[in-house]
């Protein structure tokens, strides 16, 4: 199997049923914008530092990035048909676990933090925004036909998980969190 098709060159492709729809349809942007946030979060994995230590937040990054496949392959599925793995609130529920174990070794948040510290933080940070857009892209989808609630939810709490995920890699790491300065101090 070759790895071009030519059949996206007049600016089509295709959605999982077969239906040809343009490139900058609705549901090609979130599903190619969730494709963009798993990039991302290999980009942070990768550059996360060596060791035992880190095996369980590759591990829990390994399910997080399947199921943003899942989530792809909804986005890609037309409404009325439907997809072999759908999101379901329990997946949504696995990220607020996640959430509120890392969450629970952390300073408490007094004010806003500027994105940064260690390059792995920093790169969770950028997939935090990455998933931001894809939920926002994924909203306008639900708007326009039926989507699957869990999906908006889902893409909602993962990017509070890489938030979480990178104060805690700048914790883990030594580094220290840059708050916001604000006006008037120094």
């Amino acid at each position: 199997m070759k790895i071009y098709t030519k059949s996206g060159d007049k600016g089509e492709t295709s959605l999982v049923s077969g239906v040809r729809v343009p490139k900058h349809a609705d549901r090609v942007e979130a599903y190619g914008t969730c494709d963009e946030a798993n990039s991302a979060i290999g980009l942070a994995l990768s550059l996360l530092p060596d060791g035992e230590a880190w095996n369980e937040l590759r591990g829990v990054f390994h399910i997080v990035q399947t199921k943003l496949f899942h989530i792809g392959a909804e986005l890609a599925t037309p409404e009325g048909k439907t997809v072999g793995w759908p999101i379901r609130d329990e997946d949504v529920q696995f990220l607020e676990e996640q959430i509120d174990k890392l969450d629970a070794t952390l300073p408490p948040l007094s004010n806003f933090i500027l994105p940064g510290g260690h390059p792995a933080a920093a790169a969770f940070h950028v997939a935090r925004t990455v998933v931001r857009r894809a939920e926002r892209k994924a909203v306008l989808v639900s708007s326009q036909e039926q989507l699957n609630a869990a999906v908006v939810k889902y893409l909602n709490r993962l990017s509070d998980y890489l938030f979480v995920v990178a104060r805690w890699v700048n914790r883990n790491t030594g580094q220290a969190e840059q708050h916001l300065h604000e006006q008037g101090t120094d």
